[in-house]
């Protein structure tokens, strides 16, 4: 008898599986976020700085710094732009006071297109760390 109700009772569950009718909707809306220029330089150039504010400081990848501003961004005759950022690093210790750098990156686009003098510019995309200065002792 026992034997017959647990035969019915997992029947029963396979059917209600089966008839389950679930519809996936494909979502194509992207949601909007307002960003500024800032926004996006700080995307493209936050892991090359987050490098060397490692090597600078001697830590692991959970060094924790702050990025501060833009301070300048300067366009070169070769496509490229020079973009200087003030960072901050909190001290580890309490009572101590945070340090400022300033951090002058490259930012080289590609040149690969038509309409670019190749003769100016002449290179792929890169980003190289020109300058780090520790502007708090």
């Amino acid at each position: 008898m026992v034997k017959q109700y647990l035969v019915l009772i997992g029947f029963i569950f396979i059917v209600l599986i089966y008839t389950q009718n679930v519809e996936i909707e494909a979502n194509s809306e992207v949601e909007e976020m307002y960003v500024t220029t800032e926004d996006i330089i700080s995307d493209i150039i936050f892991p090359t700085i987050d490098k060397r504010v490692i090597k600078e400081y001697g830590g692991d990848n959970h060094l924790i710094w702050h990025w501060k501003r833009i301070v300048g961004i300067t366009y070169n005759k070769n496509h490229s732009y020079d973009v200087t950022v003030r960072i901050e690093i909190p001290s580890k210790k309490p009572n101590r006071n945070v340090k400022e750098d300033l951090v002058k990156v490259r930012i080289s686009p590609s040149c690969d297109s038509e309409k670019i003098n190749k003769q100016i510019c002449n290179h792929e995309f890169k980003l190289e760390i020109l300058e780090y200065k520790h502007l708090s002792q």
